[in-house]
């Protein structure tokens, strides 16, 4: 946990979470307000009726990476109700071998979860299917959160899920090496390809790292380049546009980079975390990764070899500033729950203000209340706040396609087949446009 100036104090701060506690079951308690016609005793709804009143023992499904923090959120809720305990249960660490567990389960109707951490790009498969039950927005504070992140939780005009915490890539970089080489952080894609073929290996560095191991970080990175160079996946009545001049130029940065050596030939076998390592262990000038990456090179370690050394920049783009994919979690409701009405409360009291002020002190993680990006308490703890809000901002959502995993998989294969040379990236983009095309129409 990082150090809390300002902020209330211990004796408060449980103060202000049982008020929360005690409020959000209030709010629950009287009625379950979903839209019309889809309350937990109705069949349109997608799942099975509650056994009771739907107030209950609940489970938590979230990645076993997030346990650790989970534990301390959840705490005092459990002491406040103890017949509403939450169990954490916990999903695989990688973001698909998350999506396949929760597909089986609920594609089976079980009401094995209650309470489902969800990516943001899931909202649309969930909601289309049923697996997930329609909220009342006025049930939660969605009009003091982020745009961008609420627009993830929405499907077809409707809520599915509460925005939890937000997400968007920035660079990181070796600020004592390029002050010794009298250079500021880059702004343009040329830029960056410049100072990592000249700066880096001056200083025994590897240039750029970036997560380009077959899996969905791999889609997020090469929408990063794609959408940094001026590219996109989909217009905006939803015809596929990947197999454009720009996304080409995003991906040849990619292709071009592994090929010549200035980005990190390990960028293809690296996530997020192992991308982290080698950063940390002082082998590269820059790594474009998510934010929480901050709160670790913010603590001194022995493995940290660059603490104190670390400087954080928008990602640079084709002419200037680029833009991120967008990243973060929802929390959803399952539809087969025996006991929503707890599920809701408990999900209001995680999406409260103070929560999600816990939430960015516990993990880094970006909140989805707005007003904690101007908090002067929390950016004192984390400086980068206000840039992270604005990369938020600048941030696209990954194509909303009902059949995601199946459209991320042609994405990522696609492009790894060109960054290891086995097609040409024009290749490589008109299949993967094709395959787009037909994942579409078939959904």
């Amino acid at each position: 946990m990082y150090p809390k100036p300002g902020l209330p104090n211990e004796g408060l701060v449980m103060s202000m979470r049982r008020a929360i506690i005690a409020a959000a079951t209030v709010a629950v308690a009287g009625a379950l307000m979903l839209t019309a016609g889809c309350t937990p005793d109705s069949p349109s709804a997608g799942g099975t009726a509650p056994s009771t009143n739907g107030i209950g023992p609940i489970t938590f499904a979230t990645g076993k990476d997030d346990a650790g923090f989970f534990e301390t959120l959840i705490g005092p809720w459990n002491k406040a109700h103890p017949n509403e305990r939450v169990t954490l249960l916990l999903l695989p660490e990688a973001e698909n071998g998350q999506l396949a567990q929760l597909t089986a389960n609920l594609q089976a109707g079980s009401s094995v979860y209650d309470v489902i951490d969800m990516d943001v790009i899931w909202t649309a498969e969930f909601a289309s299917a049923g697996w997930i039950l329609p909220l009342e927005s006025s049930m939660f504070q969605v009009k003091d959160f982020l745009h961008p992140a609420v627009a993830t939780a929405t499907y077809d005009g409707h809520l599915w899920a509460v925005p939890y915490y937000s997400n968007a890539d920035l660079l990181y970089y070796r600020k004592d090496i390029l002050d010794k080489a009298g250079e500021p952080p880059p702004k343009t894609l040329a830029q960056l390809q410049e100072l990592a073929q000249t700066v880096a290996p001056r200083y025994g560095l590897q240039g750029y790292a970036t997560q380009l191991a077959p899996y969905e970080g791999l889609t997020v990175n090469f929408a990063d380049a794609l959408q940094s160079a001026g590219g996109s996946f989909l217009s905006a009545n939803g015809t596929v546009t990947v197999d454009s001049a720009q996304a080409l130029a995003g991906l040849d940065f990619l292709v071009d980079g592994v090929r010549d050596g200035w980005i990190s030939k390990d960028s293809l076998g690296y996530e997020e975390e192992s991308s982290w390592a080698d950063f940390e262990s002082g082998k590269l000038l820059f790594l474009n990764n998510w934010p929480f990456i901050y709160s670790q090179a913010s603590q001194p370690g022995a493995a940290n070899k660059v603490y104190g050394k670390v400087g954080v920049a928008p990602l640079p783009g084709l002419d200037g500033t680029g833009s991120s994919s967008l990243g973060g979690a929802n929390l959803a409701v399952s539809a087969f729950s025996k006991h929503q009405r707890t599920a809701l409360a408990f999900i209001q009291y995680l999406t409260s203000l103070p929560e999600e002020r816990q939430l960015l002190i516990d993990s880094g993680f970006p909140p989805v209340w707005t007003s904690l990006y101007s908090d002067p308490a929390m950016v004192r703890l984390f400086p980068y706040l206000p840039m992270v809000k604005q990369a938020i901002l600048n941030a696209q959502p990954r194509p909303s396609i009902i059949d995601y995993d199946q459209a991320s998989l042609a994405i990522s294969s696609a492009v790894y087949q060109a960054l290891t040379l086995t097609k040409t990236p024009q290749q490589a983009l008109s299949e993967m446009s094709g395959q787009l095309t037909q994942i579409i129409r078939d959904g």
